[in-house]
């Protein structure tokens, strides 16, 4: 295994941390020694977070019950204690794995000092801080495979969103579902990770020949997710065919957020779009499909 790297960046405010399969972009905004320091806490968490995980790796990719044993660690913790609301569904803590990290970098770079705004992206799962006057701008693909193809939505400290997280067929991860894009908003990224896993599984036409799938366990021997069917490419479908789709995830989506499990969330399937939202934000993500359908 590397050696963890934490780097400052060419713009000398935000801090680059990699190790394996964790790629961070963070940044924390204030006085100019108080994030040296915080920068400093985060380097020195971030020598062992890996090694940790790895270390219990044999639990966090078993799928979760309310008698599964909670993780030493606390990223581990965290992912336990992310997926354990779901798991009435199968859900392994695997699901809020990246989430989990960037919610743990943001705890460490937040710990000894207070700032109007900090962040930590973990390769497009981002844990999030605010205080009440200050707002973030967050980027929505439709499509990663065409990331031209963006909405924009703008939060603030008001919202009580402290993690985004964004799942799919076309993300890093297996997903079972067909989805183009699910990112979800929630009061942290390892709710928001584990949420978006479920949703985006729930975006599927169950039994069409147009949907391509392997075992995960041939795509990646190591996978959580076992001889599990997971998505490897779509074929043309109908319309009414993608907004069955989009539906299913949609009614799942609906349960969460009526549950407080996360605050709003975007799906996407080959151009149609659906929001649940609550009625402060409702507005901002339907403003960004908007902007999406007109490019």
């Amino acid at each position: 295994m590397n050696k963890p790297q934490v780097t400052l960046m060419n713009d000398g405010k935000r801090l680059h941390l990699h190790h394996g399969p964790i790629d961070i972009v963070a940044e924390a905004f204030g006085e100019k020694n108080c994030v040296k320091l915080a920068y400093q806490n985060v380097e020195t968490e971030f020598q062992s977070l890996l090694q940790n995980l790895v270390k219990e790796l044999p639990i966090l990719r078993r799928p979760i019950t309310t008698q599964t044993k909670k993780p030493i660690y606390p990223v581990g913790r965290r992912m336990h204690d992310a997926v354990l609301p779901f798991s009435s569904n199968f859900i392994t803590p695997m699901a809020a794995v990246a989430g989990s990290v960037a919610d743990h970098i943001l705890t460490c770079l937040c710990r000894d000092h207070r700032f109007g705004k900090a962040y930590v992206n973990n390769g497009g799962d981002i844990a999030l801080y605010l205080d009440k006057h200050e707002t973030f701008d967050i980027a929505i693909i439709e499509n990663p495979a065409n990331p031209n193809k963006t909405g924009h939505i703008t939060v603030s400290g008001k919202d009580n969103i402290h993690g985004i997280a964004t799942s799919g067929m076309h993300g890093r991860s297996h997903s079972l579902g067909i989805a183009d894009s699910v990112t979800v908003l929630a009061q942290s990224a390892a709710k928001a990770d584990a949420a978006a896993t479920l949703i985006a599984n729930a975006v599927d036409i169950p039994g069409s020949p147009a949907v391509i799938r392997k075992p995960a366990n041939e795509l990646t021997p190591d996978s959580d997710l076992g001889g599990r069917l997971v998505t490897i490419d779509l074929k043309e479908i109908r319309q009414e065919q993608i907004e069955e789709a989009v539906n299913r995830g949609f009614t799942v989506a609906t349960k969460y957020q009526k549950h407080g499990l996360i605050k709003a969330a975007w799906i996407s399937l080959r151009g149609t779009i659906k929001v649940v939202a609550p009625q402060a934000l409702n507005g901002k993500l339907n403003e960004a499909s908007k902007i999406q359908n007109h490019q």
